[in-house]
């Protein structure tokens, strides 16, 4: 195995790129006032690759004080003016792009192939794409509503935007909040998850690089406890965008309704994933493998329920177990590696709760271990697959968030897609037929904010991402999530010659 904690030349130098502190206030690195430290752990060897002091409430308010002195420059300026920005601002991402690629899986454990293809391109499509959408935030046309007054709608930058991103993507969900809400005037304080900051902070290092004002981007890297909740709480924080858990998007909704701030919310995922049985089956079962490993399982869009029409059933046990049998685990840095580990130990241990308990009620068809040998010292688990558990099991209705598929039978077409309705989530879903009247009533009746048809699970900065249900509101991505981080202003002109006597005597008579 590797060690990390040496920075080796192919590996990207923690330590030396944040000597001076893992916080990002006003332009500049700086340390954490907290009083308290926190380690990024490589999942895939167990090893320490920084040490850095976490955020505390000053260094929040320090963040948020920074965004507000910027804000009214920054929404001041042109959407010509912010979109060249973003344009520079997606090739100095494009100039960094190994950086980035080896620093999201040191902290993350995936394959440094998924990184370079996935993560980092997609995060510099995503910066070209609201560079462009900058010039495109508009209102409605004028028009005479209301006798001889004319009314438009102007949308405007809201303020200072606070946002919590999750660890499993890092530096997606980084530039999922950050993009949209610079892209419309605002400023953004962002707090990373503590296990993951690194990409974040390159990312608001990369905006300074490319002229963006200081203050624009900020980043404090603390617990969510503490910098999280008061960053949430803030009152000069106009707006909290949030990606995580379910449980904790409520306590996220608790605290913002102090302050009657606006919320985005991308909360939790159980996708179905529906196989009526004129499916291609090989298909079917490559889609699912894929769909369910895709960053060791953490991903809130993964394929974690399957239900196989039955006369397709058995066959898609059979064949889908023998693919997750073919997947390689190993180094994230090794070519040859498919599958990563999880985010932490704590992380493998939950997931392996989640098949153990299962074992009592259900079959499991492969996987459901961690491997032994020189794999043993990382947060890895064996992709599994378990069978024939109920509908109201828990390994069902649970986020798991690891390597884990559950397939299920159904009969009738109503009931697979009442099957696949039937969780407290909605956040993305896939059906498999060759029956394009049948995947179009799928399409319709599955209650999710993505359903794809004979795929699963790629995403495109042209069309939003966002769930029904307990999986959260508001969009990422597209012409969407941009509109999200304005708010709308109704202007009102009077067109006659009115005075304001005549007005008044028009209203209250003469007097």
């Amino acid at each position: 195995m590797h060690n990390p904690g040496n920075a080796t030349p192919d590996r990207f130098p923690a330590e030396e790129r944040f000597a001076e502190g893992a916080q990002y206030i006003a332009g500049r690195l700086t340390r954490g006032t907290s009083g308290r430290t926190h380690a990024v752990v490589d999942p895939a060897s167990g090893e320490e690759v920084l040490r850095y002091e976490l955020a505390g409430t000053a260094d929040v308010d320090r963040a948020v004080a920074a965004a507000r002195e910027a804000f009214p420059g920054w929404a001041g300026a042109t959407p010509g003016e912010r979109a060249d920005a973003l344009h520079r601002f997606a090739a100095v991402l494009a100039d960094h792009a190994e950086d980035f690629a080896r620093a999201e899986s040191l902290q993350c454990g995936k394959p440094l192939k998924l990184s370079r293809e996935f993560d980092v391109p997609g995060t510099i499509d995503n910066t070209a794409f609201f560079a462009g959408a900058a010039r495109l935030l508009q209102g409605q046309s004028a028009g005479e509503y209301s006798g001889d007054h004319t009314s438009y709608i102007r949308r405007e930058p809201i303020g200072v935007v606070g946002s919590i991103a999750p660890w499993n993507y890092p530096l997606q969900m980084a530039a999922w909040k950050v993009l949209p809400a610079i892209a419309a005037g605002n400023t953004i304080v962002l707090k990373p998850a503590e296990l993951t900051p690194l990409t974040s902070l390159l990312f608001a290092q990369a905006a300074t690089d490319a002229g963006i004002p200081d203050g624009v981007i900020n980043v404090v890297t603390g617990t969510g406890r503490e910098a999280g909740e008061h960053l949430v709480g803030h009152p000069d924080v106009a707006m909290t965008s949030f990606t995580g858990s379910t449980a904790v998007g409520k306590r996220v909704a608790e605290i913002a309704t102090a302050t009657v701030k606006r919320l985005h919310l991308e909360l939790g995922g159980k996708a179905p994933f529906v196989v009526f049985d004129d499916a291609d089956p090989e298909a079917a079962a490559h889609g699912a493998v894929a769909g369910a490993l895709i960053n060791t399982g953490q991903d809130c869009t993964a394929a974690t329920r399957a239900y196989v029409q039955r006369p397709l059933y058995d066959a898609f046990v059979e064949r889908t177990a023998a693919l997750m049998e073919t997947v390689r685990l190993g180094d994230p840095f090794a070519a040859g590696t498919d599958l990563g580990p999880l985010i932490s130990h704590a992380q493998r241990d939950r997931v392996a709760g989640f098949v153990d308990r299962a074992r009592a009620y259900a079959r499991v068809v492969t996987g459901g271990e961690a491997p032994e040998g020189e794999l043993a010292e990382g947060a890895y688990y064996r992709p599994t697959l378990i069978a024939d558990a109920a509908q109201d099991s828990e390994v069902v209705q649970s986020e798991i968030f690891g390597p884990v598929l559950v397939v299920l039978p159904f009969d009738t077409d109503d009931e697979g897609i009442a099957l696949a309705n039937d969780t407290p989530y909605g956040l993305a879903a896939s059906a498999w037929s060759r029956d394009v009247y049948r995947a179009n009533r799928a399409t319709r009746e599955i209650k999710a904010g993505c359903v794809w048809v004979n795929d699963h699970i790629p995403i495109i900065s042209e069309m939003p991402h966002g769930g029904y249900k307990s999986s959260g509101y508001g969009k990422d991505m597209s012409a969407y999530s941009f509109e999200e981080y304005t708010q709308i202003k109704h202007v009102m002109f009077d067109n006659t010659a009115v005075t304001a006597k005549d007005w008044h005597r028009t209203v209250f008579g003469d007097r």
